[in-house]
């Protein structure tokens, strides 16, 4: 009976609060992650070795199925990240932060855990995160002359995560901390639709 009543809004309220509740999970465990990392001195250490497995995350389409795939179990997930972690060198806290989040049933939270400590450890060091999404590969002279721009806006170093999506049909989104700044041509005319509609 209450199917009957379900609508876009409840829909779009139910996704809202899950990725609320994730990006919760995920800043609470690289909160717990850096300060372990802080006291005993091996912050480098671990970022490098998050990188490291976030390279492999990106490049094997069967790591990212045992990452978010609700099929394997914690045990079949824990071992086959122990064996991937032996190969890839990755030893220490960062490992053993891998096994928890295995162990805790939280790994499809994983790759929101390593951003979340980068966003952190950048905070930390006086530099702001810039993610850029792009319509198209941008150069390094575009990179360059982006980062100097923001730079100039924010007062701060600032890092650019860049990836492309050919969807915005032109232009960029960049996002930094709460704040985006949205060039896109997609939504420059979904905000003209949007205006002819109610027109209309």
């Amino acid at each position: 009976m209450y199917a009957g009543r379900w609508n876009a809004s409840e829909s779009s309220d139910l996704v809202t609060d899950n990725v609320s509740l994730v990006s919760g999970v995920a800043k609470r465990y690289a909160s717990a992650l850096l300060g372990l990392a802080e006291e005993t001195g091996v912050i480098a250490d671990v970022e490098r070795d998050l990188a490291t497995f976030e390279g492999f995350l990106e490049e094997s389409a069967d790591l990212k199925r045992l990452v978010y795939s609700p099929a394997f179990s914690a045990e079949e997930q824990l071992d086959a990240l122990t064996a991937l972690l032996n190969k890839a060198q990755i030893s220490g806290l960062a490992a053993n932060f891998v096994k928890l989040v295995a162990k805790n049933r939280r790994l499809f939270v994983l790759p929101g855990m390593i951003t979340a400590f980068r966003a952190l450890l950048a905070e930390k060091r006086g530099v702001e995160t810039a993610e850029v999404t792009a319509a198209a590969e941008l150069s390094d002279d575009q990179v360059a002359a982006l980062k100097e721009a923001l730079e100039a806006s924010r007062g701060k170093t600032v890092n650019l995560a860049v990836k492309v999506d050919p969807a915005l049909i032109g232009g960029l989104v960049v996002k930094m901390g709460s704040r985006m700044i949205d060039t896109s041509l997609r939504t420059k005319l979904n905000s003209l639709k949007f205006a002819m509609k109610e027109v209309g």
